[in-house]
């Protein structure tokens, strides 16, 4: 092979550009092309992402457009759509970034007077940040306040330096040259209109996936991609939950499930706990009627207590089913949130999703015991606990309370209310009258434990003793006679016998008569009993005991 050099080759290589000359050919075509953005050219549509669409503008590369610049268009874009788009610059990717508005900068004073009495939409340069604002090349050095640009803080003002916007001019004076501009309106209004899309998207029963845009006491608002939805702190979990922030952070990717949407109001609910199977669904597996469970008070209300089982399930317990002991008024006064309780299940409902609890179970039935110990006849004490206008309750045993009628409280005097004689606390000994362990009912009576004057009678007399009595009663050959307070007897009559002393008015005195006759049931006749009259009611005479019988409370007389 030859070594020397072939002049024709030399001089074709020589002729063929480099390929950095061929690069810089390329920028400055691009440099040119793109400083006609102004102009609007004509693309087809050639794919659709999620969130992109892309363009052939007849350039080397394609031109790309946000699909919430669709957001407004009756019929999705599709690829082979024409559409007529401006070029705003080129992205970081390399595609040329597309306006698909007919957005242009006014060259003269002329066409900023036509835009601004249209109120129309113009492009601009933002040159610099300024004492309140910013300044905007718009074909003329305009002013743009801070509050107007639509940036929320300083560092987000000085993010617009040398980016192309979009913006309305509110202000113009040719003569001082004075241009606003307002760039805030214009992003709203975007804004505006992609919600308006999403909305119109989002069906109820849908799953999205969302971002955690804020949270709140109640909730988290989740962004769905240009719409919020208020997820409320209910809908978060099956368990229950105290605080927002303990369970999700802003910024966090969430999937949801759309429960309800307001049009009207522009609301849309959210729930995250729809998504997961309900724990209620294996309640019926896993508890049973009497079976003893350990879970954490959630919270109290006036009525019982609340106990969560598992995530999702929780149970009641009724300040009834508290304590054996007492009678709770405030479920605080026995449980505290958070505190971990044993109760045993009284009720399953799964329809209604409802589970009756009980504490006091755990610590067994002091009524099952107490049949052997309160049988009637027998003697208890104990402090009363409470009242009511009918009578007294007596805690009798821990657990197990009595009931002291007030007709069964005194015998000397009728009640109005028990608390006439009685007092809170006070210990008190009765006589059980009743038990009824179904009912759980304790009858009992205080007046019982007293002896009475037929008592302290059949304990002083026997058959044959004289004692002296007022006729209460006398028809014919039989009547009843009062022999002291309380003590009834009936009595054979004769024909005749001695007087002991007549009373010519049967309304006598009778406190006075008690007395006498509570002295001379005890001492016998007097001397003054050799009358004889026939026998009425009112008098006074002798007569002796013929026939006792204490457990009848039975006393029979004769005249003497």
């Amino acid at each position: 092979m030859s070594n020397e050099t072939n002049p024709e080759v030399e001089a074709t290589v020589e002729s063929t550009p480099s390929f950095g000359e061929m690069l810089s050919q390329y920028e400055q075509s691009h440099s040119h092309r793109t400083g006609e953005g102004n102009k609007q050219l004509k693309g087809n549509v050639v794919s659709v992402t999620a969130d992109s669409v892309f363009v052939d503008i007849g350039y080397k590369t394609e031109g790309v457009l946000p699909l919430t610049a669709f957001a407004t268009d009756a019929e999705p874009v599709k690829p082979g759509d024409s559409l007529l788009v401006s070029v705003k610059g080129r992205n970081e990717e390399g595609y040329y970034e597309l306006s698909k508005l007919k957005v242009e900068q006014p060259k003269d004073w002329e066409s900023l007077e036509e835009a601004f009495a249209a109120k129309a939409i113009i492009s601009g340069t933002v040159t610099g940040v300024v004492k309140g604002g910013l300044t905007v090349d718009v074909g003329v050095r305009a002013f743009m306040p801070g509050s107007r640009s639509g940036a929320r803080d300083a560092t987000d003002l000085e993010k617009l330096v040398g980016q192309q916007i979009r913006c309305r001019i509110t202000k113009l004076d040719v003569d001082d040259e004075d241009v606003v501009v307002d760039r805030r309106s214009v992003v709203e209004e975007e804004e505006r209109s992609t919600k308006e899309q999403r909305l119109a998207e989002v069906r109820e029963g849908e799953t999205f996936s969302g971002t955690v845009r804020s949270l709140a006491a109640y909730g988290a608002f989740i962004d769905l991609g240009g719409v919020d939805g208020l997820l409320h702190i209910g809908e978060i979990s099956w368990a229950r939950v105290n605080k927002v922030e303990e369970v999700l952070s802003v910024g966090q990717t969430v999937d949801v499930k759309v429960l309800k949407i307001d049009p009207e109001n522009r609301r849309i609910s959210l729930s995250m706990k729809q998504l997961l199977p309900h724990p209620w669904d294996t309640v019926p597996e896993k508890y049973v009627q009497g079976q003893r469970i350990r879970g954490i008070v959630t919270r109290t209300t006036d009525f019982g207590a609340f106990v969560e089982l598992e995530p999702g399930v929780e149970g009641m317990v009724h300040l009834s089913e508290m304590s054996w002991a007492k009678k709770v008024r405030k479920a605080d006064d026995m449980v505290k949130v958070g505190e971990t309780v044993e109760a045993v299940i009284l009720g399953i409902n799964v329809a209604e999703r409802r589970i009756s609890l009980g504490l006091k179970q755990t610590l067994g039935d002091p009524w099952v015991e107490a049949a052997d110990r309160f049988a009637p006849g027998s003697i208890v004490e104990g402090p009363i606990s409470s009242f009511t206008k009918f009578g007294a309750f007596v805690q009798v045993a821990e657990g197990v309370e009595g009931m002291v009628h007030i007709s069964e409280i005194t015998a000397d005097k009728r009640l109005n209310h028990p608390q006439d004689v009685l007092r809170n606390g006070q210990v008190v000994q009765a006589k059980v009258l009743e038990f009824d362990k179904e009912k759980r009912q304790l009858r009992l009576s205080i007046k019982q434990m007293v002896p009475t004057g037929a008592e302290e009678f059949f304990a002083e007399h026997h058959v044959g003793d004289l004692v002296t009595g007022r006729v209460i009663e006398a028809t014919g050959e039989r009547g009843r006679v009062e022999l002291g307070e309380g003590v009834i007897a009936s009595c054979r009559f004769a024909a005749e016998a001695p007087a002991t002393e007549q009373s010519t008015n049967s309304s006598l005195d009778l406190s006075a008569l008690t007395t006498l006759l509570n002295a001379k049931w005890k001492g016998g006749p007097t001397a003054s009993s050799q009358k004889t009259e026939s026998v009425n009611a009112g008098q006074i005479r002798s007569f002796r005991i013929v026939r006792l019988e204490s457990e009848l409370k039975e006393i029979e007389l004769e005249l003497a």
